[in-house]
């Protein structure tokens, strides 16, 4: 049997408290296991996963990723939402907190680009549902309005449904 999803991610990080407290308060994942001051395993509000990321400290003296700049390595995690009402919340929490670096509105899903303390990039997405796909919807990006997605879709209508299943 093929691959069916990815179940979680792993990334390095300076300094595992301020990176828990990140994820936490922006993103809502709880801790669900720890290694004092080595390493801990995060769950999403709502996932089945005995864990969706895990945090491993290297120290304060670590150098910045140079993925995509100068050596190769990963881009970004994306994370999914379930209503543009979230995304719209979690765009809030985000420029408060400094993070958000970008929106996107990539045809098939309405995205938020972020860094995380250690300047990881993560996006935050709502998947358009398949039933409000037309046939010549494809991917593009262009800039992100989001009062008028939610004016199009609704700011409780559930992302997702039928896309990537």
């Amino acid at each position: 049997m093929p691959v069916q999803r990815l179940n979680h991610a792993v990334l390095y990080v300076r300094d595992l408290a301020r990176s828990v407290t990140f994820y936490a308060e922006a993103l809502g994942f709880r801790v669900v296991n720890e290694i004092p001051e080595r390493a801990a395993f995060l769950q999403a509000e709502g996932s089945t996963n005995d864990h969706d990321l895990g945090l491993f400290a290297i120290g304060a003296a670590a150098g910045a990723s140079a993925a995509g700049r100068s050596t190769v390595g990963l881009y970004h995690l994306a994370w999914e939402v379930d209503t543009l009402a979230e995304l719209r919340r979690l765009a809030g929490v985000l420029k408060e907190n400094g993070a958000l670096v970008g929106a996107s509105d990539h045809g098939t899903t309405k995205a938020l680009y972020a860094h995380d303390p250690d300047g990881l990039e993560f996006e935050v997405s709502w998947l358009v549902p398949a039933d409000r796909l037309g046939p010549d919807v494809g991917m593009q990006t262009v800039p992100l309005d989001l009062d008028a997605a939610i004016a199009e879709y609704g700011a409780q209508t559930r992302g997702g449904v039928g896309v990537s299943v």
